[in-house]
């Protein structure tokens, strides 16, 4: 069982070409997670599977997260992914698209290993999200966590995401909370978390508890909500550097809040699983 494996600024996943399996199926998800894991298995942020056939796009993409479930959308695993075509030979040119189930992107490949990736519009509507409640924007609401209250703006771009402004945050901030706020009944599909320090009008940095994969170096679609709730709030400007652990993503904010997110691809490495790798549970 071939696997190739990508990151982009430290948030690394696994690449499963379904043409390396027989079956021509994603692994179960009992399986997902003992690859995933960082002590028993590959260990990654998640599961790229692809390049499936698709009507919609030049390419169908299907992504699962850590603990087996699957993700509506990813930007650095979109991202990821446009390198893995471009360095298999799979394309022509360097723009192509992308099919997920949180939508359609545009990609370029630039340089070989710089990838920008057009995410599609962010929603802060309610419904989209989703978030429970009235059909709303949200924007600067009241969530109790713990022994702390937060104000929190939520956002879609594909998949939820809750974007916390703070003064200072930390990696610690994210660990502590991250796990609860995923999980609160205000987000019925569960939620991404961002806790977002806006430096100036171009540059902001967010912690990430990621949704199914925990406290992250890096995050695309995390980087896409922030930046628009930052701009949202006229916080930032339509140009904004989003620095994370892992490094800097670069963001254009279009005028219907259509992003477009570039940053490096590094590959690490490609091997083969064993067999004898499922024999442990996770």
């Amino acid at each position: 069982m071939r696997f190739y494996k990508y990151h982009a600024l430290g948030n690394d996943y696994l690449i499963l070409d379904p043409r390396d399996y027989p079956k021509g199926t994603p692994p179960e998800p009992r399986h997902i997670r003992v690859i995933c894991h960082r002590n028993y298995g590959i260990g990654s942020d998640g599961i790229l599977w692809g390049p499936m056939a698709t009507t919609k796009a030049d390419f169908g993409l299907r992504i699962f997260n850590p603990d087996g479930s699957e993700a509506e959308k990813s930007g650095n695993g979109l991202r990821i992914f446009s390198r893995f075509v471009w360095d298999q030979g799979l394309v022509k040119t360097p723009c192509f698209t992308i099919e997920t189930p949180g939508g359609v992107v545009e990609a370029e490949v630039r340089n070989g290993h710089r990838i920008t990736v057009a995410m599609g519009a962010v929603s802060f509507d309610s419904a989209k999200i989703p978030v429970a409640g009235p059909p709303r924007e949200v924007l600067n609401e009241q969530l109790t966590i713990q022994d702390r209250t937060f104000t929190f703006c939520a956002a879609t771009i594909g998949n939820p995401h809750c974007v916390i402004p703070l003064a200072e945050i930390s990696p610690e901030l994210a660990r502590k909370y991250g796990p609860a706020i995923e999980v609160h009944p205000n987000f019925p599909k569960r939620t991404n978390v961002q806790f977002m320090q806006v430096l100036d009008r171009s540059n902001l940095r967010i912690e990430i508890w990621e949704r199914g994969a925990g406290n992250t170096l890096a995050s695309g679609s995390s980087s896409s909500a922030a930046a628009a709730v930052a701009h949202k709030l006229g916080l930032v400007d339509r140009q904004v550097t989003v620095h994370m652990p892992g490094g800097q993503l670069s963001i254009e904010i279009g005028p219907d809040y259509s992003i477009r997110l570039t940053g490096p691809v590094i590959k690490v490495a490609e091997g083969m699983m064993h067999p004898e790798l499922f024999a442990v549970k996770v």
